[in-house]
């Protein structure tokens, strides 16, 4: 699947979402509604192999929104469980700790790598333990995460800010967070985003890690992780093995009657 090219240096101008994408914000929970009736078509994405995977909650929110992608992908015969730390108000003290140990226990007691699938805020978790550990990390994949591109081009950087009492700028230069994980790393994001700037969710090809990719999806930010065509995306993601026996496939169009229109042509220009 080619990616948009498109991706900004993190210090070039990108501006957030304007007022009539975020409005849109306001239909998150259509999204969630669409999952009942998809839900036969769902039951057909790729069944998993019972490895262990880590859901990190985006900012101020936490398990409880992201137990219905947990139960779907239970339901594709994965082991899930939630970030365990109550709200997400950013890397407080202690809070990548507990996450780097929760990483090591769950692959420790799993006998296995673990995959780790992170919303807005929580995708950046997911990459950076990926970069700190990627033995013990099978594959990352994000939703709607602010990666790529300038602070100021999410419209949630002063909550941030509040959330956490830190500085996002002091925080965001201790990382170089456009620079992709040494593991397969999908990142999922849509252009009708009123939340994140959707060229700040672009993986830009990775000369370490040709395992890379991005996958659009139509929805909104609120409702990515409730979202029936991100819940494919993701369990066909976490299906892909990487391996000499069984390598790394990119993501395809799904071709089951309906999914192929839900999913944008990757082909088609991106402005």
């Amino acid at each position: 699947m080619p990616m948009p090219q498109a991706r900004p240096s993190r210090h070039d101008p990108l501006p957030p979402p304007g007022l009539s994408l975020l409005a849109l914000e306001l239909r998150a929970p259509w999204e969630f509604g669409a999952v009942l009736p998809a839900w036969p078509v769902l039951q057909r994405a790729p069944m998993g192999d019972a490895h262990p995977v880590i859901v990190f909650p985006g900012l101020t929110a936490g398990d409880a929104t992201t137990l219905p992608l947990r139960r779907y992908l239970d339901s594709r015969n994965y082991r899930t469980s939630g970030w365990g730390q109550g709200l997400n108000l950013g890397p407080r003290e202690g809070v990548l700790e507990a996450a780097k140990r929760q990483l090591q226990e769950t692959a420790q007691s799993s006998g296995a790598q673990v995959s780790l699938v992170g919303w807005s805020l929580g995708g950046i978790y997911a990459r950076e333990l990926a970069k700190e550990m990627p033995d013990l990390v099978r594959c990352v994949v994000t939703l709607g995460t602010p990666f790529a591109g300038p602070h100021t081009s999410t419209n949630a950087w002063r909550i941030y800010q509040f959330a956490s009492g830190r500085s996002i700028e002091r925080e965001t230069e201790r990382y170089n967070l456009p620079e992709a994980p040494p593991v397969p790393t999908t990142s999922i994001f849509s252009r009708s985003d009123g939340v994140v700037a959707w060229r700040g969710s672009i993986q830009a090809p990775a000369n370490h890690n040709p395992h890379t990719e991005n996958i659009e999806v139509i929805a909104s930010h609120f409702g990515m992780g409730l979202n029936p065509s991100a819940w494919w995306a993701v369990a066909d993601r976490l299906h892909q093995r990487h391996g000499p026996d069984k390598p790394w496939q990119p993501f395809k169009r799904p071709t089951l009657p309906g999914l192929k229109l839900i999913f944008p042509d990757p082909h088609r220009a991106h402005p």
